[in-house]
């Protein structure tokens, strides 16, 4: 008799499932074009060996942070302060004969027109105090080039940077024009990237438009992986010409290094402010999903059900948030995740 009762109205309802919504905000942003780059250090400089001779000291540690002026390899200067000894003797040399020829000079002159002296006697004393003269310049000019060559033996910093490793060691001969190492400044970076001429054109436009300039922290820099701190610079510098071969503009950003995270050669995204737009409305760019006709958002109405609704979108916004220019008001609630889960009509329980 049990089995026979008809329980057609005592039938449970199966609950709404929860599923994950997300309120459409609105707000003024500003958007970004992104173009790959490539850091360098602000300088490089290839540090060379200039006189030949065996390495008898390198003096820092390489990846390090050196000084400008520091000595960072020795070439056994030896012979050349030998040199340099020898061009002062020669000098000193030089100067002596220089005073006595000069003297003699003053003597002739002075009694030249007492008839006491012939006449080839005062152009003698007069030829030899110039060449003693000259001899002095010469003298004085080999011991400032011996001084220069002494002074090839000690490679020193150009500015302050950081050198990379040697291959050379102590002991080690090394020939005029050697490569040593490489020292980076980079306590500031360049950031190098290329923008054709109509994005260009356009970036102009909308920044007059926008009555807006790229300050000094305008432009931001992101990488493959993120690292522990941001990093935003500015424009410095714009090609003036067009690569007729590429038919883009080159441009450089000057960003700071303050944490040496930053390193000559890496790869990174530009992020270029173009424009401002104001009270945009903006989702989840993972809430979005695509069909035959185009883009398309799961939008939960007042009783709770989803509502299938086209939606034109614009640009990514803060890397998780998409622009949502027309087909959804702001304050309306849509389908967050799971998007495979529910369908149009379907009624569910909306969890914030």
């Amino acid at each position: 008799m049990v089995g026979c009762q008809n329980n057609e109205n005592n039938a449970v309802k199966p609950a709404a499932p929860d599923i994950a919504v997300a309120t459409a905000i609105q707000d003024s942003v500003t958007l970004y074009a992104t173009y790959p780059g490539y850091l360098e250090a602000k300088n490089t400089v290839d540090l060379v060996a200039r006189v030949p001779g065996f390495q008898v000291a390198s003096n820092y540690v390489a990846g390090q942070p050196v000084a400008k002026g520091d000595t960072l390899f020795i070439i056994e200067p030896t012979q050349y302060q030998d040199a340099v000894e020898q061009a002062e003797a020669a000098l000193a040399t030089c100067k002596a004969e220089l005073y006595f020829a000069e003297n003699n000079y003053n003597r002739m002159k002075d009694v030249a027109n007492t008839n006491a002296i012939s006449e080839i006697d005062y152009i003698k004393s007069e030829a030899a105090f110039y060449q003693a003269e000259a001899a002095v310049m010469n003298a004085e000019a080999a011991l400032r080039s011996a001084r220069t060559q002494l002074s090839y033996c000690y490679i020193t910093a150009p500015f302050s940077g950081r050198p990379n490793t040697s291959k050379y060691g102590d002991g080690d001969y090394v020939n005029a024009s050697s490569y040593m190492a490489t020292i980076y400044q980079d306590n500031q970076m360049y950031a190098y990237f290329s923008i054709d001429d109509a994005q260009y054109m356009k970036l102009i436009q909308n920044l007059k438009n926008n009555r807006t300039t790229l300050g000094h922290d305008a432009v931001k820099l992101s990488f493959s992986e993120q690292l522990p701190h941001e990093y935003k610079g500015y424009i410095d510098y714009v090609a003036p010409n067009i690569d007729l071969t590429t038919g883009t503009l080159r441009v450089r950003i000057v960003v700071d290094n303050p944490f040496n995270e930053l390193k000559h050669g890496m790869y990174t995204t530009v992020h270029m402010p173009y424009t401002r737009s104001e009270d945009v409305i903006m989702v989840r760019d993972a809430s979005i999903g695509t069909d035959q006709v185009g883009k398309y958002l799961f939008v939960v109405n007042d009783s709770n059900r989803v509502e299938m609704r086209h939606v034109e979108i614009g640009e990514l916004y803060n890397d998780s948030l998409r622009i949502v220019y027309k087909g959804l008001n702001p304050g309306e609630k849509y389908v967050s995740l799971a998007l495979q889960k529910v369908q149009e009509g379907m009624l569910i329980n909306p969890v914030e």
